[in-house]
């Protein structure tokens, strides 16, 4: 069986090209001091979770 040749895609709007490389590891995080770091308590048995789901 023969392999068939892999398309080649070639880049023709250069600047929009360069800026999604330039943002592709970009990670935008925003904190709110109001959110509830730790789990609370469940009262169940085993252990608890460190973190809460909102944190996580």
């Amino acid at each position: 069986m023969n392999k068939s040749t892999p398309k080649i895609y070639r880049t023709t709007n250069w600047s929009s090209y360069n800026r999604a490389l330039i943002n592709r590891g970009n990670i935008a995080i925003w904190f709110d001091p109001a959110t509830q770091w730790y789990a609370p308590s469940k009262g169940k048995q085993g252990r608890n979770q460190t973190y809460s789901d909102a944190a996580i």
